[in-house]
């Protein structure tokens, strides 16, 4: 199959891309490489530096499937500069599944948010609750979702929302809460943790990858699908990756209301089931930082990238 991957270089896409690769898939990635490039070269796969913006810059001759990661990835970065956010998160997305259809693309997979949903006090949040989302990041995905569903009778469209993912990846995010808890514990041997009591989902990076090649695999199954396996307070994962470095934990005030509990039974009715954890992610990145393999830099940090390019200013 040949499949673009937009976002390729990134968090997800740098470990999702050799997955598609060992499976024998022809890969076409798209992505503007803020972060670099950390995928190898290999003969079936094609890297094209593009901004997603940039819809004539996207290839998509021949492509069967569609994979679309790329976007100003989290809160903070999106707050930093709303045009910027809107341009990638939304506008882009019309685009890029317009141009899917023109060209005969049967399938379109996108990676939406489990935040979308915004602050919840149900002990499951499903698919059928209503979508209350409090940042620019959280309605980028929204408005997206709905954009995208609005071509569902043309194209096989599944939207995925992701938990809190954490684990391992050569293009690595200390910006997500099990990655950066477990760093600050090898590194500091302490861990400063905002409020504490809200509740985040959790997936696995090896399990997000599942998910996406799931999705691929059957192109049947279309809708909107969460994807989080693990719904852990903040102060739960802290304690975990306490547990196994013996850092200590310092508690300090958080303005951060943020707080659900995602439910994939949806997504396990079709067949999925997750094989790996949060207690696996902590262990990953504890043995790497031991062997050096991983550091805490900034290049780890979206915001601090994306201040070092000067993003943060109108573009």
């Amino acid at each position: 199959m040949n499949i673009l991957v937009t976002g390729s270089c990134g968090y997800v896409g740098s470990q999702l891309v050799p997955s598609l690769l060992a499976a024998e898939h022809t890969v076409v990635g798209a992505d503007i490489m803020w972060f670099g490039n950390h995928l190898q070269p290999h003969p079936q796969l094609t890297i094209v530096e593009a901004d997603i913006r940039d819809i004539d810059a996207i290839p998509m001759e021949g492509i069967d499937a569609v994979i679309h990661l790329a976007n100003v990835a989290n809160d903070p970065c999106s707050d930093l500069n709303s045009k910027l956010n809107w341009e990638v998160n939304a506008l882009a997305t019309k685009f890029l599944v317009e141009k899917a259809i023109a060209h005969g693309v049967k399938q379109f997979i996108y990676a939406s948010s489990g935040s979308v949903y915004g602050v919840k006090d149900e002990p499951e949040v499903t698919e059928e609750l209503s979508l209350v989302p409090i940042s620019d990041y959280n309605k980028t995905k929204m408005v997206s979702e709905r954009v995208l569903l609005s071509y569902q009778d043309q194209i096989a469209i599944a939207i995925v929302r992701p938990a809190t993912i954490c684990g391992y990846s050569p293009r690595m995010r200390l910006d997500l809460s099990v990655n950066i808890l477990t760093m600050l514990a090898v590194t500091n041997g302490e861990i400063t943790v905002f409020g504490g009591d809200q509740t985040r989902p959790n997936i696995h990076l090896k399990d997000m990858i599942r998910v996406y090649r799931h999705f691929l695999d059957n192109p049947q199954i279309t809708g909107i699908f969460n994807a989080g396996f693990e719904n852990l307070s903040i102060m739960e994962i802290a304690q975990r990756a306490a547990a196994k470095t013996g850092a200590e934990i310092t508690v300090t005030p958080s303005n951060d209301p943020r707080s659900y509990r995602l439910s994939s039974k949806k997504l396990q009715a079709t067949g999925f089931e997750p094989k790996y954890g949060v207690d696996t992610a902590i262990d990953e990145v504890i043995a790497l930082f031991k062997d050096g393999t991983l550091a805490n830099k900034d290049e780890f940090h979206n915001i601090k990238t994306m201040k070092s390019l000067g993003l943060d200013k109108a573009v």
